[in-house]
């Protein structure tokens, strides 16, 4: 008997008839002899709708009350999900988060999951139940209902697969997998048998959304595969796993984009040890999240320093920035919001040279002008207009041989 941990989001269970099919789909999984823990997110629209309600009351909404009130959209599907289970003759159990023993750091709205005890939820297994958890929440020591930020359902998921020691982790969504790159854009992306937990690392952080990022760390600390699947269709989806060799043999996995960036620039700054420090200490204790960092070769004493930030964050980092830069003397400070960043992922290019000039080659012979770049050992980021974004991907696409007409290339 497998223990089989599934995880459907707004959009799967976005309707009463929606949920019937997903609790059919279970049911079915149950049957073939498996024990069955189900972890939902809100309807579809809900979360939205919910804190909408908040801003019509408040501006500024108690962190709190907002974590009380965005996690009832889970207790909404976890309970019509098990009424639908029972509907159907079988045994079923919601548990809110806390219910389900999910510990979790105390900062509202972007709650850590720190440990669960999984005693009730072993409990009702062994009595045959299907458990449904409701993600995206927990409780903190204090006894506060917390929430684990936009994407928290799937971290739950694997989180709880993790605790229960699970033999697979099936995350289910509206594609049926992980794509060489969004679909949308470039129409001869493939969908890829495997990839690993690095990859995928690097492809959630660039801006690919099918998986959570914290969902990826957990699965990668403690091991767990994970199925990417459509929650319409009965086909294999994408396993995300432990590397393998057979994945180096291919140069690049993946091209990833983003589109929430913006780009500042403070013009001569003082090249003087203790600088960089105090432009950017207030953005960290503000938890501004800085990206790419490139700082000019001083000239007379004075250098450029130029990185990127979340385009959400834009204007409370111009303001910060500016305060700090008048106190230094720095000349001025410049802002772009129509930047975007694209990149290649992939693990062989951790044996190969040459990568990164392939991919400048590319986007030099479309005339598309690179800001700024950085690269770990996996990745090769490069920051351009956002005008050329959906052009940038699918011209790397090609160069790389990820096109679905191409042999994939171990170039």
């Amino acid at each position: 008997m497998a223990l089989v941990v599934q995880k459907y989001g707004g959009t799967s269970v976005g309707s009463i008839e929606k949920i019937k099919t997903v609790a059919r789909r279970v049911i079915e999984t149950q049957e073939e002899g498996n024990q069955m823990v189900v972890v939902l997110s809100a309807m579809a629209g809900q979360t939205d709708g919910l804190i909408q309600l908040a801003r019509e009351l408040t501006d500024d909404p108690d962190d709190r009350e907002l974590d009380v009130l965005m996690a009832t959209g889970e207790q909404v599907s976890v309970a019509l999900f098990a009424m639908a289970i029972k509907s159907m003759g079988h045994d079923a159990r919601s548990l809110l988060g806390f219910q389900a023993g999910i510990h979790t750091s105390h900062l509202y709205g972007k709650a850590r999951i720190q440990e669960i005890e999984t005693g009730r939820i072993k409990k009702d297994l062994e009595k045959n139940r299907i458990v449904t958890v409701a993600g995206f929440q927990g409780l903190d020591d204090h006894g506060d209902i917390t929430t684990l930020g936009r994407g928290g359902s799937d971290t739950t998921a694997v989180a709880l697969a993790a605790s229960l020691k699970a033999d697979v982790c099936e995350i289910f969504t509206d594609v049926d997998g992980i794509y060489t790159t969004d679909p949308g854009i470039c129409p001869r992306a493939r969908k890829m048998d495997s990839i690993s937990y690095d990859e995928m690392l690097e492809m959630a952080s660039l801006g690919a959304k099918v998986l959570e990022i914290r969902s990826v760390e957990f699965a990668k600390k403690f091991g767990v595969p994970i199925h990417v699947r459509s929650s319409y269709n009965r086909e294999r989806g994408t396993m995300v796993v432990a590397e393998t060799k057979d994945m180096e043999k291919v140069l690049v996995s993946g091209v990833a984009y983003n589109k929430n960036e913006a780009r500042i620039t403070i013009r001569k700054v003082p090249d003087q040890p203790g600088i960089a420090a105090s432009l950017f200490e207030s953005i960290f204790k503000s938890g501004i999240i800085v990206d790419m960092i490139v700082q000019n070769t001083s000239e007379d004493g004075l250098t450029d320093l130029t990185f990127t930030v979340p385009k959400v964050d834009f204007f409370r980092t111009m303001k910060s920035v500016k305060e700090v830069a008048d106190k230094i003397g720095a000349e001025k400070v410049l802002g772009d919001q129509d930047v975007s960043k694209v990149s290649i992922i992939g693990v062989g290019m951790r044996n190969h040279a040459g990568v990164a000039q392939k991919m400048f080659k590319a986007l030099a012979k479309e005339n598309i002008n690179i800001m700024m770049i950085s690269t770990s050992e996996i990745k090769v980021s490069c920051l351009i207009e956002e005008k050329y974004t959906e052009l940038a991907v699918r011209v790397l696409h090609n160069a790389f041989g990820l096109d679905d007409d191409q042999e994939e290339k171990g170039q």
